[in-house]
């Protein structure tokens, strides 16, 4: 039985989410919507809405314009096993000495790498995606250069697969944090998967805002593969949690956004270490001032 989207986008996020709101009431019922920035620097934002049962036209252009969105597409969806189709997709991913792979990749992990086991049904965050290899071949850079993190806290930590890196590589615990309590879960699945349960501590928390996170800074390393916009929006907290020297590994910034990022932690005492181009997106590793 095919099941249909109905996608549309408006120009801001507060819209977005009344839309959003608004169509929790729609019949026939949805059975999921979403809002999403899309990540191509316009500030716009996708609502994204599921059904079962095909969606009534009239209705959906009713509703778009009552909150000055443009006219929903809609698609009919087919069925699909989406998790044997990202095993057959998802290859894994090399990033200097790290190696993420599906458990159907076991066979392939070569020698001397640091495995990563990331399933294929927890494909946010699997290192595919430029900005986590970005993440990855930054840390591999660092630790090749001599750095060892101490103190290590991932913000924003998806699948925990940066949180992990570290805790892998050097021998001193690290905590993960997600405004997303289902990341969160995903997380601590993840790190329970890979043995990693007594190096790497997983909470819900939005940025730094966390009891734990306070009492374990200032850190001498934190990754923030995010957006820019709470990327800018953090850069003061990002400031005061760092330490002297410590690193900030920052990514999910697309290109054309790299410089008014970094202009914005130079102002809370960075400095720009090195950047990384991965296609349209870049990666920052700034230092803290002494």
């Amino acid at each position: 039985m095919p099941t249909y989207s109905a996608l549309t986008t408006l120009p801001a996020k507060e819209p977005a989410e009344a839309l959003a709101q608004a169509m929790e009431a729609f019949e026939p019922e949805p059975t999921g919507i979403g809002v999403f920035e899309i990540e191509d620097g316009s500030g716009r934002y996708e609502v994204g809405v599921y059904f079962e049962a095909e969606p009534d036209d009239t209705g959906l252009r009713l509703m778009a314009a009552s909150h000055g969105a443009r006219p929903f597409v809609v698609s009919e969806v087919p069925q699909t096993d989406w998790v044997a189709h990202v095993k057959r997709e998802l290859r894994p991913v090399e990033a200097g000495r790290f190696f993420v792979y599906g458990s159907h990749d076991a066979d392939s992990i070569p020698d001397g790498s640091v495995a990563l086991l990331i399933e294929a049904a927890m494909a946010f965050g699997t290192g595919h995606h430029a900005t986590t290899l970005g993440c990855l071949l930054a840390l591999d850079r660092l630790d090749r250069a001599g750095f060892c993190g101490r103190n290590v806290a991932d913000i924003g930590c998806g699948t925990a697969v940066l949180a992990m890196a570290a805790a892998a590589i050097w021998p001193n615990p690290v905590i993960a944090s997600d405004i997303d309590p289902v990341a969160v879960e995903v997380a601590e699945v993840n790190v329970k998967a890979n043995a990693l349960s007594d190096r790497v501590r997983c909470v819900e928390a939005a940025g730094f805002d966390h009891a734990e996170i306070a009492r374990r800074g200032p850190f001498d390393l934190v990754f923030a593969n995010i957006l820019k916009g709470p990327l800018m929006d953090m850069a003061p907290d990002m400031g005061a949690h760092v330490a002297a020297g410590g690193y900030a590994i920052l990514s999910g910034i697309l290109t054309s956004q790299a410089d008014e990022v970094v202009s914005t932690y130079l102002g809370q005492g960075f400095a720009l270490s090195y950047r990384d181009e991965i296609g349209e997106w870049t990666t920052l590793v700034l230092v803290r001032g002494q």
